[in-house]
């Protein structure tokens, strides 16, 4: 059900935002060459539990783990992982979402492990200004379709990478997952109708490859998580934003500076 939040839902989904952002600067602290993808998860959960929050991803669905931690080529819902250390020149992507009083809000973002090629960094700064076009897209009057052909398009016309297709942003409040499905691709002019006082996540997942991807179980686990078809790199980055008269605004932001223009007055 899409639901249009009321000015405490979303005062309240910005303090859980808050939380989830700080809980990505505590990650960006420690992620470095030897650090393992669990000190990850630790440090995460602890942040979370600190700040009077529940991380939400932690028994969804069966889920283990407060976050999920995907590396090179791992797309998503890649589990936290003993003895998993990190190298120099991987990428990794931390997902995770805050119930902060029932107010929920859901962040992911990819963090550089020591120096990296430069195709890596482009890859993670093609999908970053992905993110932010299709930000830009939601605004009150435009459809579903603009968000995904902004990114679509930038990404896969423009710059020859894969837009994953079967993993997509959602809508959010008063649960993890609510409607409207947001894909990151589609057609202009397309879609439902964006109002304000809708809450959504926009969360671009795009590959040096392909778009296509496949399942792949954890060992000694029922849990399966995917990597890209082709061993291609990828990276996410996810915000969560609130539609408003006054342009989109962003819930999750880590940079009040750089994001100064879609921050709540």
């Amino acid at each position: 059900m899409i639901t249009i939040k009321s000015a405490r839902e979303i005062e309240g989904m910005a303090e859980s935002g808050a939380i989830l952002a700080g809980m990505h600067k505590a990650v960006a602290d420690i992620i470095r060459p030897g650090v393992s993808s669990w000190e990850i998860e630790k440090v995460g959960r602890e942040y979370i539990e600190s700040h009077g929050a529940i991380p939400a991803e932690l028994g969804f669905e069966g889920y283990k783990y407060a976050t999920c931690v995907s590396i090179n080529d791992e797309v998503a819902h890649a589990v936290p992982r003993k003895g998993l250390d990190l190298k120099a020149g991987d990428i990794v992507a931390v997902d995770t979402v805050v119930d902060y009083h029932g107010y929920f809000s859901d962040s992911c973002w990819t963090y550089a492990v020591g120096e990296i090629s430069e195709k890596k960094q482009k890859l993670m700064d093609i999908t970053k200004q992905a993110l932010y076009l299709g930000i830009d897209a939601a605004q009150v009057g435009n459809r579903i379709g603009d968000i995904g052909y902004a990114i679509q398009h930038f990404t896969e016309d423009e710059h020859g990478y894969g837009d994953v297709r079967e993993l997509i942003g959602h809508g959010i409040q008063p649960t993890m997952h609510e409607s409207p499905n947001v894909p990151h691709y589609g057609e202009p002019g397309h879609g439902l109708r964006l109002k304000a006082g809708m809450t959504i996540t926009i969360e671009p997942m795009i590959t040096t490859g392909t778009w296509k991807i496949k399942a792949k179980q954890v060992p000694n686990d029922d849990w399966e998580y995917y990597v890209t078809a082709d061993g291609s790199d990828c990276a996410q980055y996810e915000h969560t934003i609130v539609i408003t008269d006054d342009g989109p605004k962003i819930l999750t932001s880590q940079d009040p500076v750089a994001d100064a223009k879609y921050l709540l007055k």
